[in-house]
């Protein structure tokens, strides 16, 4: 394979979670009196950092969201995780794949440790991410579409950005990897092509990213 570090987005990507947290976040903020759809949560706040969220909806409504709400929110995910979270098809064989060949990968997710970690054990996943190889938006302050995520994963895994590619599913994530000056394939199982603007390639069957790394 032609580059030195894979770097995974999480959500949506390694775990088929997107669909239960955006179904639950939009079903939370029309609670709290902020009625959003699914399709409006997963146009607006797919693959954004908690802060994302915050920002959006003081921004668009003058209102904060209550001080508690990411305590509440990860709450109802991560129960939701136990009882239906699967790992996206066909990712196990990419991880066996990349281990063969001796190509080093990690995960750069916008969401906490503690969220990646929960999805983790429910998928079975955790055997192929040690402590080392999970990264979070926590542990730079901006998430994506700021770049500071990737560009802190590639230096703890001593990898140059240029030779790193990142797969991902968002807007969001796609915008990070261009701005952190790597090369991005979108994930398109859930998002079209063309919300997936300036990726290097697209694929909707995760047994088809070997061929594309390679």
């Amino acid at each position: 394979m032609r580059y030195d570090l894979v770097i995974f987005d999480n959500d949506g990507v390694l775990v088929d979670s997107e669909s239960i947290s955006n179904r639950l976040l939009a079903a939370y903020l029309t609670e709290l009196g902020h009625p959003t759809s699914y399709e409006d949560s997963i146009r607006d706040y797919m693959g954004s950092a908690m802060h994302r969220i915050h920002e959006l909806v003081l921004e668009r409504t003058g209102r904060r969201l209550p001080g508690d709400f990411d305590d509440v929110f990860h709450g109802r995910v991560f129960a939701a995780f136990e009882r239906e979270l699967e790992p996206v098809p066909g990712v196990v064989g990419v991880l066996e794949k990349l281990v063969a060949d001796e190509v080093p990968y990690c995960v750069a997710s916008s969401g906490s440790h503690e969220r990646i970690r929960v999805g983790h054990r429910a998928t079975g996943l955790d055997r192929w991410f040690g402590d080392e190889l999970v990264f979070s938006a926590q542990d730079v302050g901006r998430g994506k579409p700021a770049p500071d995520l990737f560009l802190y994963a590639a230096e703890r895994m001593g990898v140059a950005p240029e030779r790193c590619v990142v797969v991902e599913d968002s807007p969001a994530g796609v915008r990070a990897g261009m701005a952190a000056g790597m090369d991005v394939y979108g994930f398109t199982a859930m998002t079209p092509a063309d919300k997936l603007p300036g990726t290097r390639g697209y694929f909707s069957d995760m047994g088809e990213l070997p061929g594309l790394l390679s």
